[in-house]
């Protein structure tokens, strides 16, 4: 869309006309010797009041006269700085790098959580939460990093969150071995982190239904690796509270008691970042909407639009016209 930075400017196309109203002619301007003295007798001859000289001469003046305008319009079309504007978006450079580090222990296939009424595993759950999340976060550069008994990056920061969603849709229990290494995810988190070189707010989300068990780096290392990135560390603690008996078979099974996380809330509290418990698919929901709106964009209400100056185009015609004119009156001359 082409828009007008100074639209008043305009009001300069009336300044001829109001000097011509204003200011009195001027007589005799190009002196009486210029005058054609038998200019009567052809007039005569002609026979309507108009020799065909004359008219010659007042055509010149007048195509002098409009072309002269026609400059002083493109002038003050040049002068009211006319843009081209493009559509407004939100610059994706200001938000934040996030990379999601996700439980997929063996232990996420128990299913403690419900969804209208029906049973469902951790594992569906964190995948419905974490989805909604990242429909959120539009502006943001999401990475993600998977851990059992290893630690993947399945995905560096990037824009495409779509490509991250479907990662996570597809990610099953089991596909990293069967125990936990935290601190090796939160490791290899904050590594990808460091490898974008930029000044964005750098944030890890931690998910995990049990302790670290297994790994080359203690939490505690993992921790310091953090600190000294200035990485903030949000967890999030997943799973139900079980009774004894459900302890029981649990030490059977191999899945995993949940109660608070000590480590957890260390991890977030040593970072500036929050530790949240979520023991239902609402909790859940929840939990990633508060972390949502604590790391709101810094962008989200800032809108740009890519502009083009266009003035030139009016006063590169109005000086091209101006050549041409002169240059005609000297081929007269």
């Amino acid at each position: 869309m082409i828009t007008l930075t100074y639209p008043y400017a305009l009001i300069l196309l009336l300044l001829p006309f109001v000097i011509r109203l204003v200011l009195p002619r001027v007589k005799g301007m190009h002196g009486d010797g210029l005058t054609v003295p038998f200019l009567a007798d052809l007039q005569k001859i002609e026979g309507k009041g108009k020799s065909l000289i004359g008219n010659r001469i007042n055509d010149a003046k007048n195509h002098n006269i409009f072309f002269l305008y026609i400059i002083w319009a493109l002038l003050c079309l040049a002068a009211t700085r006319p843009v081209l504007s493009g559509e407004p978006f939100r610059p994706k450079n200001f938000g934040r790098e996030i990379i999601m580090v996700m439980d997929i222990s063996t232990s996420m296939l128990e299913r403690d959580y419900r969804l209208n009424g029906q049973s469902i595993s951790r594992i569906d759950a964190v995948k419905i939460a974490a989805y909604n999340f990242l429909q959120n976060r539009t502006n943001d550069k999401i990475g993600l990093v998977l851990f059992g008994t290893q630690a993947y990056l399945q995905a560096p920061p990037t824009f495409d969150n779509e490509s991250v969603k479907n990662i996570i849709l597809d990610m099953q229990p089991g596909m990293a071995g069967k125990s936990t290494s935290i601190g090796d995810a939160i490791g290899i988190a904050v590594q990808a982190l460091d490898n974008e070189k930029s000044d964005a707010a750098k944030i890890i989300i931690l998910l995990t239904d049990g302790e670290n068990n297994d790994g080359s780096i203690t939490p505690a290392q993992a921790l310091n690796l953090a600190k000294k990135s200035d990485v903030k560390i949000y967890t999030i603690g997943v799973g139900n509270e079980q009774s004894l008996l459900q302890s029981f078979f649990s030490s059977i099974t191999g899945m995993k008691v949940n109660r608070d996380n000590p480590e957890l809330k260390a991890l977030a509290a040593e970072t500036a970042g929050q530790y949240f418990r979520a023991e239902s698919t609402e909790t859940l929901l929840k939990v990633y909407a508060a972390i949502d709106a604590l790391e709101a964009a810094e962008n989200e209400d800032n809108f740009v639009k890519n502009i083009r100056e266009l003035y030139y185009i009016p006063l590169l015609a109005a000086i091209i016209l101006a050549l041409l004119i002169l240059s005609v009156e000297r081929i007269k001359k």
